[in-house]
């Protein structure tokens, strides 16, 4: 697949390492040159500088023969301008568009082929306030991510002493849950994935994934660690965009505080939430302020300003005072990883929020949901198989027929029974039937294409 990228910035450069990875032609625009020049040392792909407006620079990146066109640079009015020109100049077949506003959802009409002809629209500030919100919600959690309409979870824990699991063989779930159906996809421990057997021992540490139906997500964390008491007071560091829509998200069953330290944002914000939120002028980084404000007594301490330095501080501060759980937005990947398994309990990394909104439109196939785990290193997929027996490789086929590739788990179905979706989990005795949702874990990124063949309908389907 030819690919065209519009934007070198974290979300445009992540995509194009994860699209190089899955062998896929990737061609990047940006008018700083020296950013493309660090994308290129690293990785096989083009580029091509200049401006992402420009009919000669389009050209010159091959937009004549791209299956799809990504436009991903800060600008919005360049992103929307590139689509149109994409679809009207070079008869691109899939324009997507990234926008920090939210107002152009709005105006569907303004995306339309007559407008600026953006088949989908993306907003990376909203998926990860979505996420942020998720985390909050459920505390005990690294990652929490939903499929099949928010029917069915998938949480990542960190295995605590005080989980009923912890030290018991998987097997034991049936046991402890006799009335919830519930799957481990993947079990991680030191750095090293694991594929889970009903023996194998869940260890204090392990990073586990786990499928189950929304509905019984509390049941299951109680297996992994002591359940928390429900997250009340919430801190927030930072008044930018993602700041601001966390707040107004989670306003609705808390009052948060958030801290910025430009004075007259301040006063726009508290303006624009009214009574959602107490806005405090102020240095998230503050000890005295931060004493002041008694984040001791807080459930969650969130940082979200733009910088990552800021963000670990205070939220390493915060921790030292006495915050029960602090999260951290982090930009850079190195970052990322230096701070894991320290103090700081949860951190959010904004391009890998955004990259499974990208990659189902990317991924071969019926693709219905796409997340990117553990900062890009693995993925989730929800995934619609279509045909029969005889056109599929999948179907009509019991689930200990279907040979998974290594690093791969089929862990839930999601079947359509009259009026409602059930979610079945995949054990060996299911079989496959058309229009299944199924919701596979991938640990090694580079098997992604043998996944896309199994799951492809033959031609004789159509």
């Amino acid at each position: 697949m030819k690919i065209l990228i519009l934007g070198a910035g974290r979300v445009g450069s992540s995509l194009a390492e994860m699209l190089v990875i899955d062998k896929s032609d990737v061609t990047v625009v940006d008018t700083d040159g020296e950013a493309l020049a660090k994308l290129q040392e690293r990785f096989d792909l083009r580029t091509v500088t200049g401006t992402a407006t420009s009919l000669e620079v389009l050209e010159e990146a091959g937009a004549e023969d791209a299956d799809m066109m990504v436009a991903v640079t800060a600008n919005d009015e360049i992103n929307l301008v590139a689509c149109k020109l994409a679809f009207q100049k070079f008869n691109v077949p899939q324009r997507i568009a990234r926008t920090r506003s939210t107002q152009w959802l709005n105006f569907p009409d303004l995306l339309s082929e007559e407008g600026f002809a953006v088949d989908k629209l993306i907003s990376p500030e909203a998926s990860v306030t979505a996420l942020i919100r998720r985390l909050i919600q459920t505390p005990e959690a690294l990652q929490v991510t939903e499929f099949a309409n928010g029917i069915v979870t998938m949480l990542a824990v960190i295995a605590h002493r005080g989980g009923l699991l912890v030290s018991h063989p998987i097997s034991d779930l049936k046991d402890h849950l006799p009335t919830v159906d519930c799957r481990i996809v993947s079990v991680y421990r030191r750095g090293v994935a694991l594929f889970p057997e009903a023996a194998t021992n869940i260890e204090v540490g392990d990073e586990v994934f786990v499928l189950v139906a929304t509905e019984n997500v509390s049941q299951v964390l109680r297996e992994l660690r002591q359940i928390e008491s429900p997250v009340r007071r919430v801190m927030i560091a930072g008044g930018g965009n993602v700041g601001v829509r966390v707040a107004q998200a989670i306003s609705d069953t808390m009052t948060p505080k958030l801290i910025d330290h430009n004075k007259v944002r301040c006063e726009k914000i508290a303006n624009f939430l009214e009574s959602k939120a107490l806005v405090i002028y102020g240095d998230a980084t503050d000890e005295a302020l931060l004493t002041e404000e008694n984040v001791a007594d807080v459930d969650m301490f969130v940082a979200l300003t733009n910088d990552d330095e800021n963000n670990i501080m205070s939220a390493l501060l915060a921790k030292r005072l006495g915050a029960r759980r602090v999260m951290s937005l982090i930009n850079r990947k190195a970052y990322a990883e230096l701070v894991e398994g320290g103090n700081i309990d949860i951190t959010v990394t904004p391009s890998h929020a955004t990259l499974g909104e990208l990659l189902k439109y990317i991924r071969r196939g019926d693709v219905e949901a796409v997340h990117s785990l553990r900062r890009g290193a693995a993925e989730a997929l929800e995934i619609i198989v279509h045909g029969d027996e005889t056109t599929s490789k999948i179907i009509g086929k019991m689930v200990d027929q279907i040979e998974m590739p290594t690093g791969s788990f089929l862990g839930a179905i999601v079947r359509n029974k009259g009026d409602e979706n059930v979610v079945l989990m995949a054990h060996h005795d299911i079989i496959i039937k058309n229009n299944d949702h199924l919701i596979v874990f991938v640990s090694n990124r580079q098997i992604i294409p043998k996944i896309e063949k199994m799951f492809t309908v033959s031609a004789r389907f159509f």
